[in-house]
């Protein structure tokens, strides 16, 4: 394929992006927001962290995914007393039958994959979160001082429990800065748990059909890269990321509530998801429909509340919200 797509080429995979997320449909019921947001991060070449109590298939969502798309996948529970090279692998000493001669070969963890759920991430400490900071913003492991280049497309979709606090070691605010997007996760409709029930209960359930496979992923990739963002959208971006900063000059709700800001990553993330939200819906241009719809799940870990936000019980949320509101849209996109 060349660098610059053809109209046809864009075309097919336009098609092919509707029918990756029928293919998910398949299996997962419901949860259009977050499927799609999943998408995008993905699109974005980003990587999502995901909150929801337990039971909502955020283990199958990601498989499902993984096989739609002909990836590996691979999920790491994360516990107490898990370690770095749990993840990360390591090296085993092996010995020639023939000459006797010994030596280290490196044996890949499971952060070797295209898809990574590291799931209930928060449960395990800091020297072990750690670990995937380099793959994560590098798509690189360094061990024994040797790096090792992580296959295309690289994802990481860690999940947490909101209910939970006890035995949890909260993510440092320099690692929920490497995370795109921050995806809520409710609870399915009536109707849509209904037909949990039915589809789960039942016969077994098929494997999602493949529509794509990772070349496909990476070449979405790049064209999300050319996806038109207009100099006034670009503007709205840059002054809704500053307005997340206290100051004498800040919008009041960010002066009552917020105590640390958002940095200049989630600008770039809020350009990117918007571009990818923009491509999967068919457009080359982005709107500011797009920037709107992602301002929450871009920002909402990258505000630190203060102590009254706490004690009114402010979210994150409630913050952009009203950022949105003091910030209005550009009258053209």
């Amino acid at each position: 394929m060349t660098d610059t797509p053809t109209e046809a080429e864009i075309a097919l995979k336009l098609v092919r992006l509707g029918e990756l997320r029928a293919a998910i449909g398949q299996t997962i019921v419901g949860q259009d927001e977050v499927v799609e947001q999943l998408l995008i991060g993905l699109l974005a070449r980003g990587h999502c962290l995901i909150e929801g109590v337990p039971g909502l298939g955020k283990t199958l969502l990601v498989r499902t995914l993984g096989q739609a798309l002909a990836l590996d996948f691979h999920r790491v529970q994360f516990t107490p007393d898990l370690m770095p090279s749990d993840i990360l692998g390591t090296e085993v000493l092996e010995e020639d039958h023939g000459t006797g001669h010994r030596h280290f070969r490196f044996q890949p963890g499971p952060v070797f994959t295209n898809l990574l759920l590291a799931d209930e991430l928060n449960r395990t400490p800091p020297k072990t979160q750690a670990a995937l900071l380099e793959a994560m913003q590098e798509h690189t492991v360094s061990y024994a001082g040797v790096t090792h280049k992580l296959a295309e497309p690289f994802f990481v979709l860690a999940t947490q429990n909101p209910l939970e606090q006890a035995g949890t070691y909260p993510l440092p605010e320099a690692q929920l800065d490497r995370f795109l997007l921050n995806i809520r996760v409710g609870y399915p409709t009536a109707e849509e748990e209904r037909a949990i029930l039915v589809r789960t209960t039942g016969g077994e359930i098929a494997a999602p059909t493949q529509v794509m496979n990772g070349e496909d992923i990476v070449a979405l990739q790049k064209w999300v890269r050319e996806v038109h963002v207009s100099d006034g959208l670009l503007t709205w971006i840059t002054s809704l990321v500053r307005a997340t900063r206290p100051g004498p000059d800040a919008p009041q709700a960010v002066r009552d509530y917020v105590r640390w800001g958002a940095g200049p990553r989630a600008g770039q993330a809020l350009v990117l998801a918007s571009k990818a939200r923009a491509l999967l819906a068919g457009r080359l241009a982005a709107t500011r429909a797009d920037v709107m719809a992602l301002a929450a799940p871009v920002m909402r870990h990258r505000i630190l509340l203060s102590f009254a936000a706490e004690a009114e019980r402010k979210t994150t949320d409630d913050v952009i919200a009203a950022l949105l509101t003091a910030l209005p849209a550009p009258a053209r996109d």
